[in-house]
C-alpha cells in the first residue's frame, strides 16, 4: 500500500473532554488502599441511543477506541440488557495489559456500569459506569471511574492516574467522532477475509504465523521485522512492507495470541489511508487439514484520499484499493503458511 508517510493512531481532534478533580477516599479497613473517584465527560453530536449502542458493542471498541486492541464476550447480554463478562486488552502509559470485567448493561437508562474482576498489578481495584443523557447538542456522556492501587503509594497512583485520564480521554474523544459518523450515515469502515485449506495441523500452521520474525526471510513484501513478546501471548510486531510501486511503509501492531487458534491485532502505527487497522488469523481443524482465515477491518482516513490516491480519488476506489493491497499480502502470507506446514519451503 503506497502511502506518503505512516500515522500512529491517535484519538481524532473534536469536542472537548472535561475532566473532574479526582478524590480520595480512605480505605474502608486499616491497610485497605484509598479509593480514588474521577469523571469525565464529552458532548457528543449524535442520539443518545447512536451513542449506547456504540459503547454495548465491545468487539467493535478497536474499531473505535484508540487504546483498545482486542475485546471479546465472555458471557453476554440479551437485546434487553442485563449481565456480561467480556475479556479486554489495551495499551496504557505505553505497555499492553489485559483484564477481565464484569458490565451491568441497561439500555432503558443508557447506563453501562464495569468492574473488573480480576485486576492487573498495579491495579487492586477498579470500576465505574457509562451513562448518556440527551442534551441540546445530541447527547451527554460521562465516564467514571473508581479504582485503587497496590501498595498505595503516591509513584504507583500518579501511574494510574496517569493512565485512567489519558485513556478516557482517548476514548471520549474517538466516541464522538465514530458517533458523529454514524449519525451521518458515513460509511468508512469495512471487512474482508481471505482464506486457504492447508494440510496440516493447526499447531504447524500457528507456528508460522506466530513466528512473524521468520518472514523476512520468506515473504517478499516484507522488508524488515522485529518481534518482541515481553508477555506470554501478547507481541509488539514491528514492520516495514514493500508496495507494488517498489516503495515501503512501516507498521506497528500488538498481536494477541491463543496457541494453535487465533491471532487478534491492531495496528498502532498504520499507513496514510488508514484510520483503523485490525485484523485476525484465525484457524479451524477438520479431518482433511486445517482452514485458515485472514480476516481484515478497517476504518479509512477519509481525509487522505486525495493526498494517497490522487484529487480525483473517491471513497468507493480508497475501498478497492485497501482491500487489494491488503488481500494481496494476505493472501501470499497464507500460501507460505502452507508450504512452510506441509513441508515444501525450508523457512
Amino acid at each position: 500500500m503506497s502511502q506518503t508517510s505512516p500515522r500512529t493512531t491517535t484519538p481524532p481532534t473534536g469536542p472537548d473532554v472535561v475532566g473532574s478533580p479526582s478524590t480520595r477516599t480512605p480505605g474502608e479497613r486499616p491497610g485497605d488502599p484509598a479509593r480514588v473517584d474521577v469523571a469525565h465527560t464529552v458532548t457528543v453530536p449524535a442520539a443518545p441511543d447512536v451513542v449506547f449502542a456504540l459503547l454495548a458493542d465491545v468487539e467493535r471498541w478497536p474499531l473505535i477506541f484508540p487504546p483498545t486492541v482486542h475485546a471479546r464476550f465472555l458471557e453476554r447480554a440479551p437485546d434487553e440488557g442485563g449481565p456480561e463478562r467480556l475479556q479486554l486488552w489495551a495499551t496504557a502509559n505505553g505497555g499492553v495489559r489485559t483484564w477481565t470485567s464484569r458490565r451491568l448493561v441497561d439500555p432503558v437508562r443508557r447506563r453501562i456500569s464495569f468492574g473488573q474482576d480480576r485486576p492487573q498489578s498495579p491495579v487492586a481495584a477498579m470500576g465505574g459506569e457509562w451513562i448518556v443523557s440527551p442534551a441540546d447538542a445530541g447527547s451527554e456522556v460521562v465516564l467514571t471511574h473508581t479504582y485503587a492501587a497496590v501498595g498505595d503509594d503516591a509513584e504507583t497512583l500518579g501511574w494510574l492516574e496517569k493512565a485512567v485520564d489519558g485513556n478516557s480521554r482517548a476514548e471520549l474523544a474517538a466516541l464522538a467522532e465514530a458517533a458523529r459518523e454514524k449519525e451521518a450515515g458515513l460509511e468508512t469502515a469495512f471487512t474482508f477475509r481471505d482464506s486457504l485449506h492447508i494440510e496440516s495441523t493447526a499447531a504447524e500452521v500457528y507456528g508460522f504465523l506466530d513466528r512473524a520474525e521468520r518472514w523476512e526471510q520468506c515473504l517478499p513484501h516484507v522488508a524488515r521485522v522485529r518481534l518482541t513478546e515481553d508477555l506470554p501471548g501478547v507481541q509488539i510486531l514491528e514492520m516495514d512492507t514493500r508496495t507494488a510501486d517498489g516503495s515501503s511503509h512501516t507498521t506497528r501492531s500488538v498481536r494477541i495470541c491463543r496457541a494453535s487458534r487465533s491471532i487478534h491485532y491492531k495496528q498502532l502505527v498504520t499507513p496514510a489511508l488508514l484510520r483503523v487497522h485490525t485484523g485476525s488469523w484465525l484457524l479451524t481443524e477438520d479431518d482433511r487439514g486445517v482452514t485458515v482465515v485472514a480476516e481484515h477491518t478497517v476504518v479509512l482516513e477519509t481525509a487522505a484520499v486525495a493526498q494517497v490516491l490522487g484529487p480525483d480519488a473517491d471513497v468507493r476506489q480508497a475501498r478497492a484499493f485497501v482491500r487489494d493491497a491488503l488481500g494481496r499480502n494476505s493472501s501470499a502470507t497464507l500460501r507460505q503458511a502452507k508450504a512452510f506446514a506441509e513441508g515444501t519451503s525450508g523457512a
